[in-house]
């Protein structure tokens, strides 16, 4: 669905690191992690499911294709971006064009890593960007209201209301606070939907912490916790360091005696990755036959025949029907023809709203 998740953050926080961990970890676990540069900072990285391998053990098919997301890894903004500092235009407009925001926020001390901030406190690293991007939003906000304003005193409807969206997001900006806490309803946000504004994109933080808080967090990541709570926004604890040297490991073995050391029971990465993909508001669809299994990427809330779309336009254009298998009774039964014959499997029409981890087949006419 080319979606992407950017990494942002200040300069010398952990962003490369975390970026070269997801690229590297891809490469090295080829049929289950795969990546593939599209730019030098662009990688497409698998989504980790366990549902798709235990639909491969069950059909046995020729390949396995798992849904992917494309993460960008954008270069650190500093204080000032918003009035070009830094090449901050260009790295303004780089998280302009992502969907979704993972920001990284340093949360260990080490003196040997340069910093210009002062002492290390992830609240204020976290409102340094977070007021970069609201400048940038207001400038963007101020010229379509002075627009608009002049077109709302001819009474048309449609128009005033938004002008007054945007009156309401000025005033959001104004006081420092992101336009995503402000819950805009879908027909709201049609007011601003080609401002493409920076603060309405949902954000998640990673903590960036140092190898003895990466299970249990510090008071830095205890700090930032509280403030990205005010957000309704989830924050990953892990070590961007440790992270990048499982992903250097090639040897499965290698990896699981390293991570038993460290008492993990899988990459930190993993539950960012699927972090990501919720944040995305997207969920997964699976096909599984004989030739392949693969996963697919859809909205959640998505009917049938859009589902259908993202396989190939002509299976939304002559949609008959949808034969649907949950998950849990695929795996129960454990195949497609054990289902049917226990009636596990559905017949569903144009109506029908696709439900996470749904094993499906498309029946179409055109």
């Amino acid at each position: 669905m080319g979606l992407q998740a950017g990494i942002v953050g200040l300069p010398n926080v952990g962003k490369s690191t975390l970026f070269n961990a997801v690229s590297i970890s891809a490469k090295a676990q080829a049929s289950n992690y795969r990546f593939c540069t599209i730019e030098p900072n662009v990688g497409l990285v698998d989504v980790p499911d366990p549902r798709i391998d235990k639909l491969a053990e069950l059909v046995k098919p020729n390949r396995t294709v798992p849904t992917q997301i494309e993460i960008v890894d954008i270069a650190g903004l500093v204080k000032g971006a918003s009035k070009g500092e830094g090449l901050g235009n260009k790295f303004l407009a780089n998280i302009r064009e992502v969907d979704a925001i993972v920001h990284v926020i340093r949360c260990f001390e080490d003196e040997n890593i340069l910093r210009d901030e002062g002492p290390i406190n992830p609240v204020n690293d976290k409102g340094i960007i977070d007021t970069e991007l609201q400048l940038k939003d207001l400038d963007s906000v101020e010229k379509k209201l002075q627009r608009t304003e002049k077109l709302a005193r001819t009474g048309d409807a449609k128009v005033k209301a938004e002008y007054e969206v945007l009156k309401q997001c000025y005033a959001q900006l104004e006081a420092g606070k992101n336009i995503r806490e402000l819950n805009l309803s879908k027909e709201d946000r049609t007011a601003i939907a080609d401002l493409f504004l920076l603060t309405e994109k949902p954000v998640l933080y990673v903590a960036n912490v140092d190898e003895p808080s990466m299970h249990t967090g510090n008071k830095f990541s205890d700090a930032l916790k509280v403030a990205a709570e005010a957000e309704h926004a989830e924050v990953i604890i892990m070590n961007n360091s440790i992270e990048q040297q499982i992903a250097e490991l090639e040897d499965p073995d290698d990896r699981a005696l390293f991570m038993e050391e460290y008492h993990m029971k899988e990459p930190a990465l993993n539950k960012l990755i699927r972090a990501v993909y919720e944040l995305l508001q997207l969920q997964t669809y699976f096909t599984a036959g004989v030739q392949e299994v693969r996963a697919w990427t859809i909205h959640e809330g998505w009917k049938a025949p859009q589902a259908a779309s993202v396989i190939h336009t002509d299976f939304e254009k002559g949609f008959i029907k949808a034969e649907v298998i949950s998950f849990a009774d695929f795996v129960q039964y454990g195949s497609e023809s054990a289902c049917r014959d226990a009636g596990r499997l559905r017949i569903e029409g144009k109506e029908y709203v696709v439900k996470d981890g749904d094993v499906m087949h498309f029946r179409f006419n055109v």
